[in-house]
C-alpha cells in the first residue's frame, strides 16, 4: 500500500511529503473486528477506528475475491473462506473445490478493493474502491503474490497474478485501481 500511495511511475510533490508509518509500527493497536457485511464497511470502520486510538490520520482497506458463479463468495470471508484465517493453500483448495462444475466461461470474479480515510476524530472523509475482473483457472500456476493470486488469471496477459510481477501487479490490481483514485483525493486533502 506504501508503494501504491506515492508510485515512482505518478510523482506528486505533496503526496511524497507524506510521513507513512504500517500496522507494524503500532503494534498495540487493538485489532478491528471486521464484522461489516461489504469491503467498504469493513476499511470504514478500520479506518475509523484506528485514526481515533492513535489520533492520526489512516488510511485502511478491505479487499478479498468476489467471485460471479458463487453470488459474489468468498467476498468479506476471503481471508478465512476455508476456516482459518490466511490459511492460502485451504482457500484455494476450497475455492477449486466450489467451481469443479463451473465451465470456464463462467468462472469471472474480480478482486475488490475498498479504501477510507480518516481524519485523527475517527470521521471518514474520503473512499474509493477499485476492481480487477479475471478469471479463476482450474489449478494453481504460479508462486508470486498471495492469496487468490495463482488462481486468478488476467486475460490480456494469459497469466495468473502468481505469475505477473510485481511491476504489472502494481499497475493492474485491485488495490493500484482504488489507489489510482485516492490520490487526487488526498491531494486536495492535502
Amino acid at each position: 500500500m506504501t508503494a501504491l500511495l506515492a508510485p515512482p511511475w505518478e510523482p506528486s510533490a505533496r503526496l511524497s511529503r507524506l510521513e507513512i508509518h504500517t500496522l507494524a509500527d503500532f503494534p498495540d493497536l487493538p485489532e478491528t473486528v471486521e464484522d461489516a457485511p461489504t469491503f467498504a464497511g469493513n476499511a470504514r470502520k478500520k479506518a475509523s477506528e484506528a485514526a481515533a486510538a492513535l489520533n492520526s490520520w489512516v488510511i485502511a482497506d478491505d479487499s478479498g475475491l468476489s467471485v460471479d458463479a458463487l453470488d459474489g463468495a468468498p467476498g468479506v470471508f476471503s481471508a478465512r473462506y476455508a476456516g482459518t484465517h490466511g490459511d492460502d493453500d485451504a482457500n484455494n483448495r476450497k475455492l477449486l473445490a466450489a467451481l469443479t462444475d463451473v465451465p470456464d466461461d463462467r468462472r469471472g470474479a474480480a478482486f475488490v478493493c475498498a479504501l477510507a480515510v480518516s481524519d485523527p476524530s475517527g470521521k471518514i472523509v474520503a473512499e474509493t474502491e477499485g476492481q480487477c475482473r479475471g478469471r479463476i483457472t482450474r489449478e494453481v500456476s504460479g508462486s508470486g503474490g498471495f492469496g487468490y493470486d495463482p488462481l486468478f488469471l488476467i486475460r490480456e496477459y494469459h497469466k495468473t497474478f502468481g505469475e505477473l510481477g510485481p511491476i504489472v501487479k502494481h499497475q493492474l490490481s485491485h488495490r493500484a485501481r482504488a489507489f489510482m483514485r485516492l490520490r487526487p483525493r488526498l491531494e486536495r486533502l492535502l
